[in-house]
């Protein structure tokens, strides 16, 4: 197995450095208080308690600091956990980054524009060509940078641009099988239905949620900025309104974060297409973190399901 928080079993000892992703401070039922803290490195993240804290420590064991710890992994609800023995701030003489720290896309960014560029190539409709072109143009550098979310599926760098092209694969794949589908408004759907979450998340190191984020949300943020963009491109048409539907109803529910449900083939589809390359993210990381025969951490976002590697998988 690989070396890192995400690879490091239950039971084994812990020496090396993290970085704080996220610290959260809390009182025992001894009046005591401690830090609940997100450690994280390069291959994965996982949970640890400091206990009997005192005030300095919460003024130094701060979110995006790098500290250097022992301890050992136990499992607590399913999930391991971190148990620390010891732990300091890293110093400069350490040579060590937080970009080591951060996980990145098994995909070079190269790679993603170019991708991107193919299916804005392959769109024959200019009106949503015109509208994909313009928004690539103002977001590329962060969309090639930007995570997917703030935890559960892509949530790393480039995770965002790697979400989006994965989707385009299974979209060109399911239009072969379905070719009575509008290739050109699926693929603007893929491309543009998060893009607002470069205004509802904060960035890569420790991704939270921006104030904008948390008041309205990426899809009446995104769903606005394709009627701002459209009247600077003196666009108008049907086009605008579907795609803002598409936009709209990606989430597919109300309890979802859909204010509509899809109520146009292409939507529909787009909903299911983020949902299968969420979902397999999630699978193909956890799946990639056990041994077969063993099974996965519980998955918060799949229900708090634990998925099982079969024996005779591949390796």
């Amino acid at each position: 197995m690989r070396k890192g928080i995400g690879y490091i079993n239950i039971g084994e000892s812990f020496d090396d450095f993290v970085l704080i992703k996220e610290a959260t401070r809390g009182v025992a039922s001894n009046g005591k208080a401690f830090l609940t803290l997100i450690l994280r490195d390069a291959t994965g993240e996982i949970e640890a308690k400091l206990w009997d804290i005192k005030k300095e420590d919460e003024e130094v064991f701060l979110p995006e600091k790098i500290v250097r710890l022992t301890g050992e992994i136990n499992q607590f609800r399913g999930k391991a956990q971190l148990k620390i023995f010891t732990i300091r701030p890293a110093q400069p003489t350490d040579g060590v980054h937080v970009s080591d720290f951060v996980e990145k896309a098994p995909v070079e960014k190269e790679v993603l524009i170019e991708k991107l560029t193919e299916a804005i190539f392959e769109m024959k409709n200019p009106t949503m060509q015109r509208i994909v072109r313009a928004f690539i143009k103002k977001y590329q550098d962060a969309l090639l940078t930007y995570p997917a979310a703030s935890k559960n599926h892509h949530e790393y760098v480039s995770g965002l641009a790697h979400h989006v092209v994965s989707m385009l694969a299974i979209a060109k794949e399911l239009h072969n099988l379905y070719p009575q589908l509008n290739k050109d408004l699926l693929y603007a759907g893929i491309i543009l239905h998060d893009l607002g979450k470069l205004k509802e998340l904060s960035g890569v190191v420790t991704t939270s949620y921006t104030l904008e984020g948390k008041l309205l949300g990426h899809i009446p943020m995104m769903v606005e900025e394709i009627g701002i963009m459209a009247k600077e491109l003196q666009i108008e048409g049907e086009e605008v309104l579907i795609l803002q539907h598409l936009i709209l109803s990606h989430h597919g529910k109300a309890e979802w974060g859909s204010p509509k449900p899809p109520l146009v083939r292409e939507a529909e589809l787009l909903h299911l297409i983020d949902l299968i390359d969420a979902k397999m993210n999630m699978l193909n990381r956890a799946l990639d973190k056990v041994k077969p025969g063993e099974f996965t951490e519980r998955l918060f976002a799949m229900d708090n399901r634990q998925f099982y590697k079969p024996l005779f998988e591949e390796k």
